[in-house]
């Protein structure tokens, strides 16, 4: 069986936590997209891994994970992870792999993006990693992939410094390099995981864009990343919060009010932890935006949701979502592509009751409280998806399954 998970909004949804728990039953894990400005945050007995290249299964012993052909990869970022993972007693010789059509970050690249998003009239708010010019550089046919490491002709067309950078890991690089087509299909029959990266708000064509990421977000890029074709994935699960963040710039509709809701805003961003894993940016809040989730949904053919961080409404005793947006004079329930109207959007709200008891100690649905289970309830009407997975904290055992994705 072939699942995908993707973030179902805009990215720092808890996919690492959810990847990490599913990948027990998995063989294979693969990250079909992005780079080193994803972050996952995995605990594991009170001890926290914060990952940005490598697949959230490399914590199992006796997983394999790749590296895949969507993904841009800095060489001096991927061995500082493989380091520090062998350092916390994770073996990884032999088990991380990189599909030879993977694109590399040069350090060149990294200083082209600082500069061209500062010099913008109004800055996207990269992670400044030079992932947005690396896939520049591959659109334009100018990128360097592994498979272009043994080829002299093209490699003699990079700059002295490329050269200079690469030379220390040209070796262990080409020693994990697969052609990945081939090595999924040899083991087409395996369990995999398709691991994405940010949110399918953030992708490059579903996505808000121009404040998006460079990379496929959206379940598609599974397909193209994970050099399958899309007829070969058996089910499709997004991971979204009990409420919406968002980091860097771009619209927000359903943001907390800066004046008249900040202390809401400080209490989920505290409770929730809600800083980035890669930049330490803290990260704008917001009601869950439940017209968003709904759109993320439909155009990803999402069988089922995760929720995440629901745990954080623990001590309220109202709960809002955003069901619907106020642009001008006129009610709207789809999801725009415009900017300028999602800029100017105000988020139509509507209250839950709190149910104002921990659920860090229920250990199925059953358990949790009648207002928590409406609030759910509400959002698998709202989205026509059902949500089969509910985390209710950090570590793995705090993770209810209401249906296990690797059941028919």
């Amino acid at each position: 069986m072939k699942i995908v998970i993707i973030g179902a909004q805009w990215g720092d949804e808890g996919k690492g936590k959810i990847v990490d728990y599913l990948a027990n039953e998995a063989q294979i894990i693969v990250r079909f997209s992005g780079g080193a400005n994803a972050g996952h945050t995995i605990v594991i007995d009170n001890e926290e891994y914060a990952l940005h290249l490598i697949p959230a299964g490399i914590l199992y012993p006796d997983k394999l994970v790749v590296l895949g052909a969507g993904m841009v990869i800095d060489p001096m970022a991927l061995f500082s992870e493989l380091s520090m993972l062998n350092k916390r007693g994770i073996e990884t010789t032999g088990r991380v792999f990189i599909s030879d059509r993977a694109h590399i970050v040069l350090p060149r690249y990294i200083e082209i993006d600082k500069e061209r998003d500062a010099a913008r009239k109004i800055p996207i708010g990269t992670t400044g990693r030079g992932i947005g010019i690396t896939y520049s550089m591959k659109s334009k046919r100018d990128g360097i992939r592994l498979a272009d490491l043994s080829w002299k002709e093209r490699m003699d067309e990079l700059e002295e410094a490329d050269h200079e950078f690469l030379a220390p890991y040209l070796d262990q690089l080409l020693t994990m390099t697969i052609d990945m087509a081939s090595f999924i299909q040899h083991r087409k029959n395996a369990q995999t995981l398709f691991e994405g990266a940010q949110g399918a708000l953030l992708d490059l064509d579903l996505g808000t864009y121009p404040y998006v990421s460079s990379g496929m977000s959206s379940a598609s890029g599974a397909a193209l990343g994970g050099c399958v074709g899309p007829r070969a994935l058996d089910k499709i699960l997004g991971v979204f919060k009990a409420y919406t963040t968002r980091v860097g710039n771009g619209p927000f509709p359903s943001e907390f009010n800066a004046s008249s809701e900040d202390e809401l805003c400080g209490f989920i961003r505290k409770t929730g932890r809600e800083f980035g894993v890669t930049t330490g940016r803290p990260r704008r809040c917001g009601y869950l935006d439940l017209v968003a989730l709904r759109y993320a949904c439909f155009t990803n053919s999402i069988d089922a949701l995760v929720m995440t961080h629901l745990d954080v409404y623990d001590t309220l005793s109202e709960i809002k979502a955003c069901v619907a947006y106020r642009i001008g004079d006129k009610m709207v329930e789809d999801f725009p592509s415009s900017v300028q109207a999602l800029n100017t959007a105000r988020p139509v709200l509507r209250s839950f009751p709190g149910w104002k008891q921990s659920l860090a100690d229920r250990l199925t649905y059953e358990e949790f409280p009648l207002e928590a289970m409406e609030y759910i309830e509400f959002i698998e009407r709202f989205c026509e998806t059902p949500i089969h997975i509910v985390s209710v904290g950090y570590e793995r055992k705090a993770t209810i399954i209401r249906k296990s994705p690797w059941r028919q």
